[in-house]
């Protein structure tokens, strides 16, 4: 699914990853761990295609194609889908026009027909059940007036509506409390199939409590040190990342 090899990227002058290397099969839950500034937002950045970061070396492949060549709504229209650890809000857009506006972008990038009103609803509302997303968010603003659980909800709702190949989870626990970590994890679980992969960041375990990734990897100094089974989980929790 992604294939990243000795990437190196910078935000102004200074270098954040350093020849970072990771692969994340189909079908795959992956988590990312690592102290703070150790590079992991900044990977999650780097792949969605944010303008800030400044790729000096390396690629990134996703499905076989360099990800690095595309715009970034080309990469979101391609399935890559970044779930932010900070959402933003959004005055005077309404969430069900926002993402009818995304996801009709989406097919139409894809060569699909659009969704009327009457199939949209349909679509959303089922999602909206699974998720435990109530019409009264729907009809506010874009992450306007939402504490922050409920932001983070509305990103995984956002994902399960356009359906990404992959998904990228850039510390979605901070600042959660139980009830909201057990959501996110009902997100990830509901979407899980074989064709689909996660990237999940984190700098501790409370999420993936809820999510059983299928692999681990540890960053440090922008670097991918260690990839391994869930059990380094246990392992970093034990012992910290001095470790490493």
């Amino acid at each position: 699914m992604l294939e990243i090899k000795n990437l190196h990227a910078r935000v102004g002058d200074k270098e954040i990853l350093k020849g970072l290397n990771l692969t994340i099969q189909t079908g795959e839950v992956h988590a990312i761990m690592g102290p703070n500034g150790c590079g992991k937002s900044t990977l999650a950045s780097v792949i969605a295609g944010h303008p800030a970061y400044t790729v000096t070396e390396g690629e990134i492949l996703f499905k076989g194609q360099n990800l690095l060549k595309m715009k970034p709504d080309e990469r979101a229209n391609s399935g890559v889908f970044l779930a932010f650890q900070y959402p933003v809000e959004l005055p005077g857009v309404g969430m069900a026009q926002f993402l009818k506006a995304a996801l009709n972008a989406k097919r139409k990038f894809l060569g699909q027909q659009p969704m009327d009103a009457v199939q949209f609803m349909k679509y959303m509302n089922l999602r909206a059940k699974a998720l435990d997303i109530t019409s009264e968010m729907l009809k506010r603003s874009v992450n306007v007036g939402f504490s922050g659980g409920e932001k983070k909800r509305l990103e995984t709702f956002q994902m399960a509506m356009l359906e990404p190949d992959f998904c990228v989870l850039d510390e979605m626990d901070s600042g959660l409390d139980v009830d909201a970590l057990k959501l996110v994890g009902k997100a990830v679980s509901v979407m899980r199939e074989v064709h689909r992969s996660f990237m999940i960041i984190t700098h501790h375990d409370d999420l993936l409590q809820y999510v059983q990734p299928d692999r681990v990897s540890v960053m440090r100094e922008g670097r991918v040190l260690i990839t391994g089974s869930a059990e380094l989980v246990k392992e970093i929790e034990a012992k910290g990342y001095d470790k490493f």
